[in-house]
C-alpha cells in the first residue's frame, strides 16, 4: 500500500475515533452537569494554572476554538457564575478569566465524568 494513502487512513481513523468520543463526552456532560464540551474543557485549562487567573489570548492558544468562540464560551461560564473576566491593571485591552468557586466545584464532579467516558472509549480492549 502507497505510503500516502497509510497516512489518510490513519488520519481518517484518528478523526473518527475522535468524534466518536467527543460525540459521547458532549452527550454526558452536558445530560448529567450542564455543561458543552467547550466549556468543561475551558474550565478545566483554568484548573491546570498555576495562577488565579489567565489571560483569554494566552487560553485561546491552548486550544481548539477561535478567538470568538473562546469568547462566547466564556460569556456562556461568566454567566453561570462559573468563571469571572478582568482586564488587565496595566493595559486595559487585556482580558483575563478565572475560575470561580463554584467552576471549580462543578469542574470537579464534571472530571469524574469525562474520566469515565474516556476510559470507556480510550481502553486499550478499545483500541
Amino acid at each position: 500500500m502507497e505510503p500516502e494513502v497509510v497516512l489518510v487512513e490513519r488520519w481518517q481513523s484518528l478523526l473518527t475515533c475522535y468524534n466518536e468520543v467527543a460525540c459521547h463526552l458532549e452527550r454526558a456532560l452536558q445530560d448529567t452537569h450542564g455543561l458543552t464540551l467547550s466549556e468543561y474543557e475551558t474550565l478545566d485549562r483554568l484548573t491546570t494554572q498555576e495562577c488565579d487567573k489567565r489571560r483569554m489570548q494566552d487560553l485561546a492558544d491552548t486550544m481548539y476554538l477561535s478567538q470568538s468562540a473562546l469568547s462566547r464560551t466564556v460569556s456562556r461560564l461568566v454567566k453561570e457564575g462559573l468563571a469571572e473576566r478582568t482586564h488587565c491593571e496595566v493595559d486595559r485591552r487585556g482580558v483575563f478569566v478565572a475560575i470561580t468557586t463554584a467552576g471549580r466545584a462543578r469542574w470537579a464532579e464534571a472530571r469524574k465524568t469525562q474520566l469515565a467516558v474516556l476510559a470507556e472509549h480510550l481502553s486499550p480492549a478499545n483500541a
